[in-house]
């Protein structure tokens, strides 16, 4: 066991977590919509469901950032990637995308 949790826990430490953001040009409001826990199951081969924006979002969606945070990792981890939940940020737009 004492060899073992050395490589469990680089294993844990390098698992990481990642981040993806997607811009789309527009210009960016004040308004955020954020959804801390995101669900998707079997390592996201399930993918969670959409998210509706199009009432506090009128104009169209500026910025989409999505993330595994450390306690997203922490419950994948736990579930043996059944239930892998994310983090979800969407920042509105205040215009279309100007050319």
């Amino acid at each position: 066991m004492r060899r073992a949790f050395p490589l469990l826990l680089a294993a844990a430490l390098c698992a990481g977590c990642y981040h993806l953001t997607v811009i789309t040009g527009a210009p960016a409001s004040a308004t955020v919509i954020e959804v801390p826990w995101q669900p998707s199951f079997i390592a996201g081969l399930i993918p969670p469901p959409v998210v509706n924006t199009k009432e506090r979002c009128p104009l169209g969606v500026a910025r989409v950032e999505t993330e595994r945070t450390i306690l997203n990792a922490l419950v994948t981890s736990l579930t043996s990637d059944i239930f892998s939940p994310l983090a979800v940020t969407i920042t509105c737009a205040t215009g279309p995308v100007r050319p």
